[in-house]
């Protein structure tokens, strides 16, 4: 059978019973959804891809990645999108383009004509399906990595410790990608607050190795760029061992175990003296 009248046999099956189809693809879809979108949703997007899918049938075409189904795509981009901001699954997504199959079945004759006919109309329907998972894939790679840069913005703040001093509390893995984020952000809390003495806090870094080592080195010496000068802290036992083991050399880079030192270290640079002052009497 050519083409042609595949998809004129097809636009007759899908058009015999005018919007009913669409409604019970609409019903169907929405029940497996556990009605966590409303029907009406629902119904107001599946009636709009039918629509598209018939007429893309009326031009002659059973390719769905034709030009002629161009507007079908866009709609299935939109849906795919939905979903997976909405938190779906790309099984689910790709069930309510296949679930049009077993609305169609309704409606053959079985007639040979009917059967070749669903059977390239099927086939449609899976390049479909396959299309909106790609695209329910992108958008959750895009939001994954809209997340995870969020996370990242989250997991470096700078603080300002006192007056000319900001600190930099590090906790996790430092990476390439957040080494950058750190100094970036770093430089900019020295150029608005004016301050001339940064503190890297890194007793919440797991580990330090030789390119961890070098990432500190590149925000510092970023620092010292613009006229400020850092101090490390969090240098543990365990860290100061793997340092000398590994035969890294901060050079006249000052590094404290604790940030209270390290702040009392950047204090004295900026020129305040600190004192204690004795308790009174009665614990005021």
């Amino acid at each position: 059978m050519a083409g042609k009248k595949i998809s004129d046999r097809l636009v007759a099956l899908l058009s015999v019973r005018g919007e009913d189809l669409g409604t019970e693809w609409a019903d169907k879809v929405s029940g497996s959804l556990g009605g966590r979108i409303s029907r009406a949703e629902v119904k107001r997007e599946l009636q709009e891809l039918y629509t598209a899918l018939v007429a893309a049938l009326a031009d002659g075409s059973v390719d769905g990645r034709s030009e002629a189904f161009g507007e079908v795509r866009a709609l299935l981009t939109e849906l795919s999108r939905n979903r997976a901001r909405q938190g779906f699954n790309p099984t689910e997504t790709a069930a309510s383009v296949f679930a049009l199959k077993e609305v169609l079945e309704s409606s053959l004759t079985g007639e040979g004509s009917d059967v070749q006919a669903y059977l390239q109309f099927a086939a449609l329907l899976d390049t479909l399906g396959l299309f909106s998972i790609e695209e329910y894939t992108r958008t959750r790679e895009e939001l994954i990595s809209a997340q995870a840069e969020q996370l990242m913005e989250l997991s470096t703040p700078v603080v300002k410790l006192w007056d000319g001093v900001i600190g930099v509390p590090l906790v996790g893995t430092l990476d390439s990608a957040r080494t950058m984020t750190v100094m970036e952000k770093m430089l900019q809390a020295l150029l608005d607050s004016g301050s001339e003495q940064a503190i890297i806090d890194i007793t919440g870094v797991p580990a330090v190795d030789t390119e961890v080592a070098q990432h500190l080195l590149k925000t510092v010496t970023a620092a010292r760029l613009m006229g400020a000068e850092c101090t490390i802290s969090g240098i543990r036992p365990q860290i100061a061992q793997t340092i000398v083991a590994l035969g890294i050399d901060f050079g006249d880079i000052a590094t404290k175990a604790t940030l209270a030192d390290a702040l009392r270290h950047a204090l004295r640079r900026s020129g305040v003296t600190l004192s204690r002052t004795a308790p009174q009497a009665g614990g005021r």
